[in-house]
């Protein structure tokens, strides 16, 4: 056992299966390509099916909230896995963590391609939720000892790397539409990919298991508030992330009315931003601060939801998107940085605490915004989650981890 000195917490312990003392600046940074090649992988896997949602509301014939009910699967799924993610992670390790969650997420992804069944779907979203939120924390937990062996801040290039996914996912779904490929088909393809991007980049990824030691009793006291903080941020700047998701195709098609085609444009200029924003984002917070970064993202993305609601036209529309995905992009992977370097509490479960907490907005936002919209507007709905970029404003001058 060796001290986690490179993470800087005086109390956390980890068990290495090779030195990654003096490392080569090569083989540094074949791990973080092989990292990032993981977040791509996870990335691409919800991007290609959020690309889909229309085709299969159509097919199975789903109003707005009996959509929005379906997709309450995926966070139920991850409300059930939640209590044992991140000690799965401390326990095995993140890299083990990820590979076998991993696979099994992106075999959970093609079945959902055979569902013929509301039901069907549905526990096809619940699996894919428990394995999603295993590989999320376990490839943050990758991303954060990526980060501190660099010793500065390389996480939003990570999130980058899965917003990267996500905007070519939603053109590979182009193509596939294009090409009259059924989902299932759809998600074979890009189940293929992944396994490849498993099979060349596993080897790379930091073998390391964390434990705590502290009485048992310990490790189910109050968790630190700074994390419950951080959470409630992350679910705010998640919940708006994820119905640009799944609902800015439906927004574009129902609302602002566009022909064919460009009912992927919201949701293609979202990902475009949000991907640019996170990759320059590590320099800009290197510039300008943790705290000014996120208070401007909060309020760029409340801008860009109230400008979509008020002004429901195809060119306001795409850049109040944009607004939106430049405001989302810096938020999560600092949230997430802070978090994994909480001096208490390992990696894995100090990014459980702040991961699940905010995943669910990712998750819980979609579902919300059928329901509100089945009782008034899709517009009204957009503008009830506008509110949450005000909110996350407010909220980061209350933590005073956030430097």
């Amino acid at each position: 056992m060796i001290d986690l000195n490179f993470i800087g917490r005086s109390r956390t312990k980890a068990k290495y299966k090779k030195t990654y003392t003096d490392i080569k600046a090569s083989y540094l940074s074949r791990i973080r390509w092989a990292v990032s090649m993981f977040y791509f992988g996870m990335g691409l896997s919800f991007a290609t099916w959020a690309s889909r949602i229309p085709d299969i509301k159509t097919a199975l014939h789903l109003s707005d909230g009996s959509l929005g009910t379906v997709l309450f699967a995926i966070p139920l799924g991850q409300l059930v896995i939640m209590p044992f993610s991140g000690k799965l992670v401390t326990r095995f390790g993140s890299c083990r963590v990820l590979i076998f969650s991993l696979l099994l997420y992106v075999f959970s992804l093609t079945n959902l391609g055979l569902a013929k069944e509301t039901w069907q779907l549905s526990l096809g979203l619940f699996l894919f939720g428990i394995f999603g939120n295993l590989s999320n924390i376990a490839v943050n937990t990758q991303g954060v000892y990526t980060e501190v062996l660099y010793k500065k801040t390389i996480m939003s290039s990570f999130h980058g790397m899965w917003s990267l996914a996500g905007f070519i996912g939603a053109l590979v779904g182009l193509g596939m539409l294009a090409f009259e490929l059924t989902p299932y088909e759809h998600f074979l393809i890009v189940a293929a990919i992944v396994l490849l991007l498993i099979a060349f980049n596993f080897k790379f990824l930091i073998k390391a298991k964390e434990t705590l030691k502290v009485e048992k009793k310990k490790l189910f006291s109050k968790p630190d508030s700074a994390l419950i903080w951080l959470g409630v941020i992350g679910f705010c700047c998640m919940a708006s992330e994820g119905v640009m998701f799944d609902w800015s195709g439906v927004y574009f098609k129902d609302v602002i009315k566009v022909p064919g085609p460009l009912v992927i444009l919201g949701y293609t200029s979202f990902m475009i931003t949000m991907a640019s924003g996170r990759f320059f984002g590590d320099h800009l917070i290197h510039r300008f601060g943790k705290q000014l970064i996120l208070k401007i993202g909060g309020v760029m993305i409340s801008v860009g939801l109230f400008t979509a609601v008020i002004f429901p036209f195809i060119i306001p529309s795409t850049i109040a998107f944009m607004l939106v995905g430049f405001g989302v992009s810096t938020i999560v992977p600092t949230v997430y940085s802070v978090a994994g370097k909480n001096q208490t509490v390992p990696a894995g479960e100090a990014l459980t605490i702040v991961s699940s907490v905010s995943f669910l907005g990712f998750l819980m936002g979609p579902p919300l915004i059928g329901y509100i919209a089945e009782i008034s507007s899709l517009r009204f709905s957009f503008a009830f989650i506008g509110i949450f970029g005000f909110l996350i404003a407010l909220m980061v001058t209350r933590i005073k981890v956030i430097d």
